[in-house]
């Protein structure tokens, strides 16, 4: 049953309703990660780029395997009967709208990550591409403008199209379907009833869930570092507010307060709102650069850029005898470990969302609506960014740091003040957004699998994102968020992979509409 070990008292004050096991592990470890980060910033910097080099270098291979298994179980099953079967049972309506679904999907899903990396990946493949170096995909194209335009394209919405989506779908689906059709609770151990059986409610079940707290935490609070960090340096662009350590440390601080007040209203008041006005801003933005930028370029380039996709995905997607190994290790690895940490926070988030939906629908909408937007968006920025370098020479946006490339870009487009401010404002509501989002996913995974726990652990565990987020930034910067999601990212490889099979056999004996 839902909550059927949990502590249930209100010694301090204070509701609690909470898996004494999961919960006081998952929190002790964590906290205690966060007091020696940021008490030894110097000893911890070289032991978490250790880590990644160790575990990029070794293990790349399993993530880009792994990523494939996720994409081909996920398509698979559109095709098959047994996407007939219909989430929360033969009459289940859905709870949302397609608007509030499909921004919910989004937003939740990729956030921070589009505004980080959607001019400054383009753009640094690029020129990878362009010069033939070793960091360029495929070994890059050398000397050929249009190829390595092309590979660019092809190589970043490679890491923001299916695989990362069908990383999200694999979990959000079979959280779903052992939930609400099984009626099990709303935790990552509840997957793996078909394979473990009433040993879920012991401590193989704790471990599944702490390795999703842990997992959730981190790789969360890679995405708020980089937001962080993006915000900053717009700031810093915008009206000269010192681009260092304590602006990024008062940003977390403050943006996760304002996420504190998100968290206290819910989903249905607080997530979807928020996400609704994201997509609004995010729409904004999009259409001004497309018709401010080089519009019939970018017309053009969305379907070309779709065709390079599909043309190097099998080459970009292959996980062994690569020469490329920079690109592979620095990025695919990286990117299929981010998703693969973020799974559990956006596999339930999504799940929470989805009740009422054929498994087909689901699959359909999480593979291709946020795919496709993902292509639109990395084609207005990216080439827009190539085109400035390319068609007019101009070198702003490839010279400058990573997280200044967005702000670079505007900056050659009219109304720069206001688009750049705009873009400052959606790191943050997208910061927002997930802050809050994983704060309901996490509060569920260490509350036995309910969904309306006491609001102060919700609180909590918001505190505590906003808290890893600032030891990672201290204790190593980009360096150290990479190895967190990475170190964390792994051992929940293994889990989604026996997840695979759970589904299916979970899907079998389920009815079909």
């Amino acid at each position: 049953m839902i909550g059927q070990d949990n502590i249930r008292t209100n010694k301090f004050g204070f509701d609690v309703d909470l898996h004494g096991k999961v919960f006081s592990i998952s929190s002790l470890l964590i906290l205690f990660f966060v007091i020696i980060t940021l008490a030894l910033p110097e000893q911890m910097g070289p032991i978490f780029n250790g880590a990644r080099s160790f575990l990029t270098d070794n293990l790349s291979w399993l993530f880009l395997f792994a990523a494939n298994v996720f994409v081909l179980v996920s398509v698979g099953l559109i095709f098959t009967p047994l996407g007939k079967v219909r989430i929360g049972g033969m009459h289940a309506k859905p709870d949302f709208s397609y608007a509030g679904w499909f921004a919910m999907l989004f937003a939740a899903g990729m956030g921070i990550g589009l505004m980080f990396y959607g001019v400054s990946e383009p753009i640094t493949h690029f020129g990878t591409s362009l010069a033939g170096d070793s960091w360029a995909p495929l070994g890059g194209a050398a000397g050929n403008d249009a190829a390595s335009q092309s590979l660019a394209m092809a190589a970043t919405i490679f890491h923001w199209g299916l695989h990362p989506w069908g990383i999200y779908a694999v979990v959000a689906l079979s959280l779903a379907l052992f939930s609400f059709n099984k009626g099990l609770p709303l935790t990552m151990r509840s997957i793996f009833y078909p394979i473990l059986g009433e040993r879920i409610w012991g401590w193989p079940g704790h471990i599944i869930d702490i390795l999703a707290v842990f997992a959730t935490l981190f790789g969360l609070a890679t995405s708020l570092g980089l937001g962080a960090s993006q915000a900053a340096a717009g700031l810093h662009y915008l009206f000269d507010v010192p681009n260092t350590n304590v602006t990024m440390v008062l940003l977390i601080i403050g943006i996760t307060l304002v996420a504190l007040g998100s968290v206290m209203l819910g989903v249905d008041k607080g997530v979807q709102r928020l996400s609704q006005i994201n997509m609004a801003l995010a729409f904004i933005l999009l259409v001004f650069v497309i018709f401010v930028g080089p519009t019939l370029l970018l017309a053009t380039g969305f379907v070309e850029n779709i065709v390079s996709y599909l043309k190097y995905l099998p080459a970009l997607s292959n996980p062994f005898g690569r020469e490329d190994t920079n690109f592979v290790h620095g990025w695919t690895a990286f990117y299929w470990a981010w998703w693969i940490s973020w799974s559990p926070f956006v596999g339930m988030f999504i799940a929470r969302v989805s009740r009422g939906r054929t498994v087909r629908e689901f699959l359909i909408a999480v593979l291709l609506v946020p795919t496709l937007v993902s292509v639109i968006w990395m084609t207005a920025f990216g080439d827009t960014a190539i085109h400035q370098l390319v068609g007019d020479g101009f070198q702003g946006v490839k010279d400058a740091a990573l997280e200044l490339q967005l702000f670079t870009m505007l900056g050659q487009l009219p109304l720069t003040a206001i688009t750049s401010f705009l873009g400052i404002v959606l790191v943050m509501v997208f910061f927002i957004t997930s802050s809050d989002s994983g704060s309901l996913v996490i509060d569920s995974i260490t509350a036995g699998g309910k969904v309306d726990a006491p609001k102060p652990q919700r609180v909590f565990w918001a505190l505590i994102e906003g808290a890893i987020a600032i030891a990672l930034l201290l204790g190593g910067g980009l360096t150290a968020l990479q190895a967190a999601v990475i170190t964390t990212g792994l051992p929940f490889t293994i889990v989604l992979l026996a997840a695979c099979y759970a589904i299916i056999q979970g899907l079998r004996s389920e009815p079909r509409t």
